[in-house]
């Protein structure tokens, strides 16, 4: 197949849930049946990401794709990808036989597959062929946006308009961020004496879903986990037996804008202007075709700093001028290496230690990583590529032409830490904090710190019992405001802390506002979706995002940031001002006073109005499809919250429509693998109508999780 020399000895079993377990004579027999099985099983998602990966979705979906096909084009990820591929072959031939034996797979299996998936005849797509770096290119199209570079697009703006001392008014994980959950408890505090892993990945939930629950299994390893579909291995989470491992989102800047100045040649080239002066820039251009429209031309140009990705519509000057435009650099498309090493390492791991020794490897995106063993060994440290280069890069679009903004050639030390008894990661400020700028509020960390330090007897179903944690610590800034409206202490809300200042005091009420507000103040803080007084937080809630974002003090930031539209989560005013709220209540530019008579006007909305539903009413799933389903009622409502450790985010003031939760939860129980449990918000299959294309949800809107089994006898055995 392909020429890899795969042999018959591939077999295909499923558990209950259709969780395919693989099992293979070698790695590279088992790579090709991981392939096989995930494009018969999601061949429409393998190529939605292959196309999204190469700049092509435009093709086959229509015009409303072209921003992302532009930005795909012009940040040059296929082509980072071919040279990651090419390094790859020269330094480890291995791990490269490896992947091809994968994408041989997906090949084999995509026409099968295609032929279940009704989406091909829906949009007129046949299956296309996957090249050997295929799978790179869907990593990296799956994570360039990942640590959030857009964000030194908006403080650029803030700057700008609102003042440099507001830069950082908004430094927290937003809207177009991805988070996770994670913790471990140590062997010393669980009930049998080994260690306990657990989490959950927070990324935006797509149908079918971003991650698969695999079993691969040959004469070199035996490992169950939770696959990215079109990359071979478990790159994130995995239980090997004697080892398992789970990462979250590191918060790290690796990723840098310049500025760059730009001038067109009469040959029609381009250069840029570097620290040595005028210099040759790369410059060609590819054509996008539309369905349903005519093809869009678009100008690709990469400078000595990297792929220009805004201002490229800007230049058609003779020569004669020079305009701006902004370059990003990141560490794939330097060094021409992605990591990708790391994957079988993983995968043949029995020690932390060779989980450790693997890592070193790791490049993109920037992780924390907890892994535990049955010897009793613990792992908590940072893994990935961190430039090395001066502050302001990684706070602003920088001058091109400074060198004083280059990067060094040694990336980042990397931070660990010894563990005590168990330990958290879940974005906030902590180990990876020399390496970022943004982190994730504390309260998940801090909510998950406190579960666990509450026992020393955990088992795996206590330890799934923390990922339903509904605790809205982030409520305490609004609920002493609240307190605040009608003259009340703010002590009265249970607050940790309130603004001070302001004319609230004694301000009165209307008996509607101050209804709502005194059952705010006696609420449990608990995001449940049935609990109505949850419903009537995030009313007020909103009401007052809405009022502080229509602000005067606000005004130069309304007008839309003018960059491309990928961008645009990072930019609009509502959802910054929603997810700074904590802040903007007690710091910046609008008054104390405005922000007291901001939460009173809040109060009478809200009291003057309907009484607010329950929370799951208006908060419902809203997964990102390819091709949207029409029956949107379908979706169910949730509890949780941003930063509830059940975290489901919505934009507050907006839409309480959640497009961001739990992409997948486990907990790995390194006494008894079988005593694990994983789940996935929709199903095994991406095929709709599949028994398992759905089965999981029910599971996972109860916060419970399906048993891993990796007993054979107990698994159906495929025919074929």
């Amino acid at each position: 197949m392909d020429g890899i020399g795969v042999s018959v000895s591939i077999e295909v079993y499923r558990d209950a849930w259709g969780v395919p377990h693989l099992r293979a004579a070698d790695p590279d027999e088992l790579a090709f049946a991981q392939g096989r099985v995930t494009a018969r099983d999601r061949a429409w998602q393998l190529e939605v990401e292959r196309h999204r990966a190469q700049g092509t979705t435009a093709a086959f979906l229509g015009a409303a794709e072209l921003g992302w096909d532009t930005f795909a084009r012009r940040s040059r990820l296929a082509d980072t990808a071919r040279r990651c591929f090419e390094r790859l072959e020269r330094d480890d031939p291995p791990t490269a036989a490896w992947v091809r034996a994968y994408v041989a797979g997906v090949n084999d299996g995509l026409a099968e597959g295609a032929r279940r998936a009704p989406e091909f005849d829906e949009t007129g797509l046949t299956p296309g062929r996957w090249e050997p770096w295929t799978p790179l290119a869907v990593w990296l199209s799956t994570h360039i946006l990942f640590a959030g570079f857009p964000t030194k697009l908006w403080r650029e703006e803030v700057a700008g308009r609102l003042g440099e001392e507001w830069t950082e008014l908004f430094a927290t994980d937003g809207p177009g961020t991805a988070g996770s959950n994670g913790w471990m408890v140590a062997g010393e505090r669980t009930a049998s004496g080994a260690a306990l892993i657990a989490g959950d990945p927070h990324r935006f939930i797509e149908a079918p879903g971003v991650y698969q629950q695999i079993r691969l299994a040959c004469d070199a390893y035996d490992v169950v986990g939770i696959a990215v579909p079109g990359i071979p291995g478990l790159a994130h989470f995995g239980h090997a037996g004697p080892v398992a491992w789970a990462i979250t989102n590191a918060m790290a800047d690796y990723q840098d804008l310049y500025r760059e100045r730009l001038r067109r040649l009469p040959d029609g080239g381009v250069e840029a202007y570097g620290p040595e002066g005028w210099r040759p820039a790369a410059a060609h251009t590819e054509t996008i075709e539309v369905a349903g429209g005519e093809p869009v031309v678009v100008e690709v140009v990469e400078t000595e700093r990297g792929p220009v990705i805004i201002g490229l519509d800007d230049g058609a000057g003779d020569g004669s001028s020079a305009w701006e435009a902004v370059s990003l650099r990141y560490p794939p498309r330097v060094t021409g290496e992605l990591g990708f090493g790391v994957l079988p390492a993983l995968l043949r791991a029995r020690t932390v230690a060779d989980v450790d020794a693997a890592l070193d490897g790791w490049v993109e995106p920037v992780n924390v990583v907890l892994a535990a063993d049955t010897r009793g060994g613990l792992l908590h440290r940072v893994a990935g590529h961190v430039p090395v280069r001066a502050r302001a890069n990684s706070l602003r679009i920088v001058p091109a032409w400074d060198p004083a903004h280059s990067w060094e050639a040694a990336p980042a030390p990397l931070p660990r830490a010894e563990v005590r008894g168990h330990a958290v990661m879940a974005n906030a400020r902590g180990l990876a904090a020399p390496l970022g700028v943004e982190f994730a509020p504390p309260h998940r960390a801090a909510r998950i710190d406190a579960l666990l330090g509450a026992s020393a007897d955990w088992t795996p179903e206590t330890t799934t019992a923390v990922h339903r944690d509904t605790d809205n610590a982030s409520a305490a800034r609004l609920l002493a405001a609240v307190a605040r409206a009608g003259g009340a202490e703010a002590g009265d809300a249970g607050a940790d802390d309130a603004a001070t200042g302001g004319t609230g005091a004694g301000a009165r009420l209307s008996p509607a506002a101050a209804a709502v507000r005194d059952r705010l103040l006696a609420w449990d803080r608990r995001m449940d979706a049935e609990s109505t007084d949850a419903g009537l937080y995030a009313a007020v809630r909103g009401a007052v995002v809405r009022r502080l974002a229509a602000h005067e003090a606000f005004a130069a930031l309304r007008e839309p940031a003018p960059y491309p539209e990928v961008f645009r989560p990072w930019l609009a005013l509502g959802p910054r001002v929603a997810y700074a709220l904590e802040t903007l209540l007690v710091a910046g530019p609008v008054p104390a006073g405005d922000v007291d008579r901001i939460v009173r006007e809040a109060l009478d909305e809200v009291g003057a109005g309907e009484p607010p539903a329950a929370w799951g009413v208006t908060h419902r799933l809203a997964p990102w499809q390819a091709l949207p389903d029409p029956d949107d009622a379908q979706w169910p409502g949730l509890g949780g919250d941003h930063d509830c450790v059940l975290s489901s985010s919505s934009v507050p003031g907006w839409t309480d429509r959640s497009a961001r939760a739990s992409a997948a939860r486990y907990v790995w129980d390194l006494a008894d693998r079988e005593h694990s449990g994983w789940i996935v918000p929709f199903g095994a299959s991406g095929v709709p109508g599949d028994p398992h294309h759905r089965d999981q949800l029910p599971l996972w809107l109860r916060g419970d999780l399906a048993p891993v089994t990796t007993d054979w006898q107990y698994l159906t055995k495929e025919q074929g």
